[in-house]
């Protein structure tokens, strides 16, 4: 059986040294004491034969509660993260309002072992991140999704 599949959409706007990205810090209260490599590119998983950029599409809804930005979208490929889960990215510039957010919920028992469910959000808040802040922060397996978007850029200069 194939492993686990996520897709995702790396926002981005600026050009040279004013280039932000867009994170989102992951939500529930296993991330809520957490800044550094408790962020991520707004994504989610799929199965096939759904297409990975649908997926990515419709992964930003559902986190983010607007819909996505209109292309074009640039490839960043895919990543192998730790857990063996493959992520695919695409980067798409748009000038986002992290205010304007209405982010999914998801129900998990917490704390653990108590019976009681709670309803937390997929991603609690977003923003808009220097590459070098967005490192720091990101998740390490999506960390090259910023290399790669960074050489995209250098390479249309």
């Amino acid at each position: 059986m194939a492993g686990k599949r996520s897709a995702g959409l790396l926002l981005y706007r600026g050009a040279g040294d004013g280039t932000e990205v867009l994170l989102g810090h992951m939500g529930g209260p296993l991330w809520e004491r957490r800044d550094a490599g408790a962020w991520s590119v707004p994504k989610g998983e799929y199965v096939p034969p759904e297409e990975a950029q649908d997926a990515a599409r419709r992964e930003f809804e559902e986190e983010l509660g607007m819909p996505p930005p209109e292309g074009p979208y640039v490839s960043l490929g895919e990543a192998r993260q730790p857990s063996g889960k493959v992520v695919t990215v695409w980067a798409v510039e748009s000038d986002l309002d992290p205010e304007r957010i209405v982010p999914g919920t998801f129900e998990m028992e917490w704390p653990r072992g108590s019976g009681v469910t709670g309803t937390f959000p997929e991603i609690d808040r977003v923003a808009w991140l220097t590459p070098h802040e967005a490192h720091e922060r990101l998740v390490a397996g999506q960390r090259v999704f910023l290399e790669r978007l960074a050489e995209r850029l250098a390479n249309q200069a």
